[in-house]
């Protein structure tokens, strides 16, 4: 499961990246990089939106259990 954390997580920041070299590069013409830009967004968000699923429905199958602060003590 750590794996799975760790490759998202690199598929985010790379996304991200990715978004900011397209914002960067800045073609002149009909927007292509805009749309590039909007799609590697696009991509982060749908990343991020998987990795809440997948580690919410470990949690729900006892995979991984939460650690931190102790609540009602």
């Amino acid at each position: 499961m750590q794996y799975i954390v760790a490759l998202a997580f690199i598929a985010i920041l790379s996304s991200l990246a990715l978004a900011l070299f397209f914002m960067l590069k800045g073609q002149k013409g009909e927007g292509g990089t805009s749309n590039k830009m909007a799609r590697a967004l696009a991509l982060r968000i749908g990343f991020s939106v998987l990795l809440f699923i997948c580690i919410l429905f470990s949690w729900k199958m006892g995979w991984i259990e939460p650690t931190g602060i102790q609540t009602g003590q």
